[in-house]
């Protein structure tokens, strides 16, 4: 079976962004995802004037919370590192019986690598440089810099939710059969290992 792969545009975070543009991300993949019938629930970012969809499946929204807290916890300990987060989606298949192995085995069709450049941008210095003497107000132009940098996010937020829906739209071949009774597909959610 082929394994779709999507690499999503790298995004530049700052680390109190990680937990929206996340579930933003991965919400979004995974309701474009979903096979049966979903309440779709949906949600208003509180950074960026976008709104995303949700499966409105309880235990889904905490599977991806947790994760997401654990590629926090990565990042505080790595910081200014890019980082990447991917959620697989698989087909369980029974394997005929041996003495070493599983009866069942997981096939990957599809995998989502999420990357992000998380930075700490620098406190604001004094105006003053040792080539002129001219003091700018340091708050206002790094508060002037914060406020582009989240417009130049938002835009490229956006830009990798049309890339989500555009995969999903074009790439189809690779999906496997539905299942009855499902209402989304299998997958997991890999972050960082702690000892990288």
């Amino acid at each position: 079976m082929n394994c779709e792969v999507c690499q999503l545009k790298e995004l530049e975070v700052e680390h109190f962004e990680i937990r929206e543009v996340l579930r933003c991300i991965l919400h979004t993949i995974v309701f474009h995802r979903a096979l049966g019938l979903v309440r779709p629930k949906d949600v208003d970012l509180e950074l960026f004037e976008i709104t995303y969809v949700q499966c409105g499946v309880v235990e889904l929204e905490k599977k991806i919370d947790e994760k997401i807290e654990h590629f926090v916890s990565w990042v505080e300990k790595h910081p200014n590192k890019k980082s990447q987060i991917c959620i697989s989606f698989y087909e369980v298949k029974s394997k005929p019986p041996s003495w070493f192995s599983n009866k069942t085995e997981r096939l990957f069709w599809e995998q989502w690598y999420v990357n992000l450049n998380v930075t700490q941008h620098p406190k604001p210095h004094s105006g003053k440089s040792h080539h002129t003497k001219v003091v700018v107000d340091p708050g206002e132009s790094a508060s002037e810099e914060r406020g582009s940098r989240r417009v130049a996010l938002e835009v490229s937020l956006r830009e990798v939710m049309f890339q989500i829906i555009k995969f999903v739209n074009e790439k189809k071949d690779h999906v496997p059969p539905i299942s009855e009774g499902v209402i989304y597909f299998p997958h997991e959610i890999t972050v960082p290992r702690k000892f990288q």
